[in-house]
């Protein structure tokens, strides 16, 4: 029989006592499912509180399963309605309770039928008055016959938030493409364009929409093609293999840096990058011929190719930031880009007059333009950060990353006050308004980096930054700890020579051992499907799992187990892992990559899962930045 403990209330008979009655049903809830529906009947003028233990507080309402062998609990625990959280007079702090009727929802999952019995530890008060804690066991029955149904989503896909700061930062890139050279000088030739044949108003109007919606189909389109074809020919696993390919690998990595670093050279007035003369003037002149839909068309392609000498490396980071969720995340965020980007030209081809109130591409454009290199400069060596950790080369830590910031983010300053010059730019007689307060925001930035150097953590950068582990110097102030301590039980830590848990925690990076060690130690397991160059995981760490409840949480009730699925080092021979296709996986990362696709559903990085040391779930959890959230998950 397997016990678990779980901080909720629940009952199998229908019992009453301390003026609060109890009751549980067993309801089919998928296939092998059964889901345990808790209802608790509260006298009015009464009350119950919250799971959670409060210093000074009352007793927590506490529950202990015992489960059929075999069966275990799938997921966490849904509570309706939510507790109330208010100040109690009496305990002198927030706690949270229940009144009226509450329902707790548990799944359980097991193959074959049983009893469940569970003891409930709660207390219940009114007013100044508080009954004696109780302790009530309950039993119910687990149907011998499964409902067979569709099995339900599994959980811990790209979370609402991080897919909603994806398409944020797309658009948000959309607008910011418009700006640059290559693309303001389209705006004049699509007004052209548009004036042409523009009596019949109601076309008019339909050809400017087709206009916006080719322009994102020619953004969206081949993204999608790529993926929903890899996935046709080799399923989820090979679209997941091309997308953390392209992420990680040191070659596609190695070559948006030289593509960042030339764009940024080319800004800044080196020389001029354009797309092919002959390919642009046939898409240009096809355009002219046709003035139904093809001719729409074929402005729209050229508008497309004479602005992706601008565009490419802005493509390139929307869509290497969004390989690290699910397949689907890079055409969402292709389809905010592409739609930021075609929406000012769809309202100047519906009024033309609009071009009047912009400002002549005068040295105001090239100044953008080298505000951009600078930009770019600095976006590009995060490409050569991702494949410096992936592959353990240790050329770039965190304070050589940081020097070469603050030197790039200095000068970005001074160009803005026109200390510095470049080879197009015009003289800068006096500095505006506009410069000026972004200089003040570009100094501010730069002094804000500096105490990085003598290891301030940068939560505001954390995704970007390598972490600080790599770093060579760091102030007791903000050390996690000077030395990672070994696991406890353990002698040596499988690949502890080449990986580091963040803050300084004790950590696993094989799962195996990690379950051993949580077995021997009678300790639940929290393994984190992890990556060196996922933005989002370190984000989490910096912001979520250094907060001291989180991190105390980690530290000493959970054996802590990191599984990198990006690490391009081969694994022990003992842990090669052989696919259900016949295929042998060697590295760190793909074993890691196919263990969380396999076992839980999941290619996308963080995700979070909660294990008992009998290695059965008991939840997951993916990226969000709120960290009560996350402590209140860990007391489960």
């Amino acid at each position: 029989m397997a016990v678990v403990v779980i901080t909720a209330m629940f009952q199998a008979e229908t019992i009453a006592a301390q003026q609060v009655v109890w009751s549980m049903s067993a309801n089919p809830a998928g296939e092998n499912l059964t889901r345990l529906d808790i209802t608790a009947d509260i006298e009015s003028g009464w009350h119950i509180y919250d799971t959670l233990q409060t210093a000074g507080g009352p007793n927590p309402t506490l529950i202990s399963f015992e489960l059929p062998e075999g069966a275990s609990l799938e997921g966490g625990m849904s509570i309706s309605p939510a507790a109330k959280v208010e100040f109690d007079e009496i305990f002198g702090s927030e706690i949270g309770t229940w009144e009226g009727k509450v329902v707790f929802s548990q799944t359980v999952r097991h193959d074959a039928g049983g009893k469940v019995s569970a003891t409930v530890e709660y207390m219940s008060c009114s007013g100044g008055a508080c009954s004696m804690p109780t302790e009530e066991t309950l039993t119910a029955d687990l149907p011998g016959e499964i409902i067979r149904a569709a099995e339900p989503e599994p959980a811990g896909k790209t979370s609402r938030g991080a897919l909603w700061a994806m398409i944020l930062e797309a658009i948000l890139w959309g607008f910011a493409a418009l700006l640059t050279p290559c693309v303001f000088p389209m705006v004049p030739m699509t007004v052209s364009f548009f004036l042409k044949g523009s009596e019949n108003k109601a076309k008019g109007r339909f050809r400017a929409i087709m206009y916006g919606v080719f322009i994102v189909l020619l953004y969206t389109i081949p993204i999608a093609a790529i993926i929903i074809i890899t996935r046709l020919v080799g399923g989820d696993a090979v679209t997941s293999d091309i997308f953390n390919w392209l992420a990680t690998h040191w070659l596609p990595n190695i070559l948006f840096f030289v593509i960042f670093m030339v764009f940024a050279a080319s800004f800044f007035g080196a020389f001029e990058i354009t797309m092919p003369s002959k390919l642009v003037n046939k898409s240009d002149q096809a355009s002219d011929k046709a003035r139904g839909l093809g001719g729409v068309f074929f402005m729209a392609l050229t508008l497309v190719l004479v602005s992706f000498s601008c565009t490419g490396p802005i493509v390139g980071t929307v869509l290497i930031k969004s390989t690290a969720g699910e397949f689907w995340a890079p055409i969402v965020t292709m389809l905010a880009f592409s739609l930021a980007f075609a929406l000012p030209f769809v309202l100047f081809a519906l009024f033309p007059g609009m071009l009047t109130k912009l400002p002549g591409s005068g040295g105001w454009l090239n100044s953008v333009k080298v505000v951009l290199g600078f930009i770019e400069i600095a976006l590009g060596f995060k490409f050569l950060s991702t494949a410096d950790q992936v592959y353990h080369w240790g050329i770039l830590d965190r304070e050589v990353y940081l020097a070469i910031w603050i030197t790039v983010f200095t000068m970005l300053g001074f160009y803005l006050l026109g200390k510095l010059k470049f080879k197009y730019d015009s003289e800068v007689k006096h500095v505006s308004v506009l410069r000026l307060a972004l200089a003040i925001a570009t100094f501010s930035f730069v002094v804000y980096m500096i105490p990085g150097m003598w290891g301030a953590p940068l939560k505001a950068l954390s995704g970007y930054m390598p972490p600080i582990e790599t770093q060579d110097f760091v102030l007791d102030r903000y050390a996690p700890q000077a030395v990672q301590a070994p696991a406890a039980g353990s002698d040596t830590v499988k690949y502890g020579d080449l990986l580091e848990a963040p803050l300084g925690l004790s950590a696993y990076f094989d799962l195996e051992q990690a379950r051993e060690a949580a077995s021997r130690e009678n300790k639940p397991l929290f393994i984190a499907f992890t990556g060196h160059g996922c933005v989002n995981c370190r984000e989490m760490e910096a912001r979520v799992w250094s907060e001291p409840k989180v991190r105390q949480a980690l530290e000493d009730n959970y054996v802590l187990c990191l599984l990198y699925c990006d690490d391009k080092l081969q694994a022990d021979e003992s842990d090669w892992l052989k696919t259900d296709s016949g295929r042998t996986l060697k590295t760190i990362g793909k074993i890691n990559s196919y263990i969380a696709n396999r076992d839980f559903g999941v290619n996308a990085q963080p995700f979070y899962v909660l294990q008992t040391p009998a290695g059965k779930t008991i939840s997951t959890r993916g990226y969000n930045l709120d960290a009560d959230a996350f402590a209140k998950w860990l007391q489960q």
